[in-house]
């Protein structure tokens, strides 16, 4: 068995297990840990697929920004048993439902498939230099709209945000 292989298994037992750890965990801070351990467990499976950017932007945008932003969320509104509504027998009824139609689902999905194995020569599909290549010639045209919208995007932030000046109100409450 070779190391990818090991890596592959050892990387795949980390998701699947903090994965479990997310939906069957009480603490929702300790949810949101066990989710970054799975963001970077699938950042190591990038890596062995030769899609180092993808996996660094993985760490960067999902590790990083989008699990500080829900740890911070969760830490502001206080969640505790006393404040937290109790859930009814029809509404773990559903989820038990909701979660064995998925879980089927899942069945047929994987009996259905086709494995293939991975060509194990050294390719560049997943470099930056790769992407950037296919970005700036053959989707040159969303990429430049995607930026002229991302653009438009940041400017009308700036000018929502942006406070009104107010007068400033004399001592009985009327504007001067």
């Amino acid at each position: 068995m070779a190391i990818y292989d090991i890596l592959f298994w050892v990387l795949s037992a980390i998701a699947v297990g903090c994965a479990l750890g997310v939906i069957l965990s009480r603490n929702p801070v300790n949810s949101v840990m066990f989710l970054i351990i799975t963001f970077f467990a699938i950042s190591g499976h990038y890596v062995l697929m030769n899609a180092q950017f993808l996996a660094i932007v993985n760490v960067i945008v999902y590790a990083g920004a989008i699990m500080v932003l829900f740890l911070f969320v969760i830490m502001l509104m206080n969640l505790n048993a006393d404040v937290e509504p109790q859930k009814g027998q029809l509404v773990q009824l559903a989820g038990v439902i909701s979660g064995g139609v998925f879980f089927l689902v899942i069945l047929a999905a994987i009996k259905s498939a086709k494995p293939e194995l991975m060509d194990k020569t050294s390719t560049n599909i997943g470099l930056i230099s790769d992407l950037g290549k296919v970005l700036f010639t053959k989707y040159v045209l969303p990429f430049e709209i995607s930026s002229v919208l991302f653009l438009s995007a940041m400017i009308g932030a700036v000018v929502i945000g942006k406070k009104e000046e107010t007068k400033p109100l004399t001592h009985n409450g009327e504007e001067e």
